[in-house]
């Protein structure tokens, strides 16, 4: 095989590797380096044990995966904000740190399990109005009282044409840390990865009235890509 070709079969066996093994969040990035880094040193002590550490490792870097999503570009929809499953669709009040007063949303609770990507993408092209974080405790993700009684970060976005749409990330029986990495006033893009939780959770979507949901209870989602709701023709009040 000439000099040419090997480069050309190099090429392609790196590109085909980047379509099918999904690049890693930033955020998983230590854990990695200190199980692979155990996994050095247990090795020289026991190639059983490096050959445990090196398997863990490889789990970890898997868990923080952030695979490349196509978003849909048409506006007045609003698409999943995470990879699970469609756990609930009821009408709910909204998060009680927003301050929006007693009137009832329709929200989407999407369950995660520690199988799932778990990087959240924002639902919606638009402007981040609100974002709390809320001190709580660690119930099961799968139970409705999640919603209230769970530690969370809380979005309120505003699209262009002022729809205003809340993702909460909620922590779960496993998880213990919720990663946010926009802030009040930055823009940000539907499909566009804004945060992470680590390990297994709910993220909850509350839509504006007039919403008209596209997606039923037990749905595997993916986030970024399925659309879960169309937005009302032009925003209430």
């Amino acid at each position: 095989m000439t000099a040419e070709k090997k480069s050309g079969t190099l090429t392609h066996f790196v590109r085909l590797s980047r379509e099918v093994v999904p690049p890693m969040h930033p955020a998983g990035r230590p854990f990695v380096a200190g199980v692979a880094a155990a996994a050095l040193v247990l090795r020289r002590v026991s190639r059983r044990a490096g050959f445990g550490a090196g398997v863990l490792a490889a789990f970890v870097a898997w868990f923080f995966r952030e695979p490349r999503r196509v978003t849909p570009q048409r506006s007045g929809i609003a698409v999943a904000p995470a990879d699970g499953t469609v756990a609930q669709i009821v009408t709910a009040t909204p998060p009680a740190e927003l301050g929006l007063g007693p009137g009832q949303l329709l929200r989407v609770s999407i369950f995660l399990s520690v199988f799932d990507v778990h990087v959240q993408r924002a639902p919606v092209t638009g402007e981040v109005l609100r974002a709390v974080y809320t001190p709580g405790r660690f119930l099961s993700a799968d139970l409705d009282k999640a919603s209230e009684d769970n530690e969370r970060n809380t979005l309120l976005l505003r699209t262009p044409e002022d729809h205003r749409v809340i993702v909460v990330q909620i922590a779960g029986l496993v998880a213990r840390r919720i990663v946010c990495e926009v802030r009040e006033g930055d823009k940000v893009q539907a499909g566009a990865t804004y945060g992470l939780i680590r390990f297994g959770s709910r993220v909850d979507l509350y839509l504006p009235p007039g919403s008209r949901v596209l997606v039923e209870p037990g749905q595997r989602t993916i986030g970024g890509e399925t659309v879960i709701a169309e937005l009302t023709e032009r925003a209430e009040g």
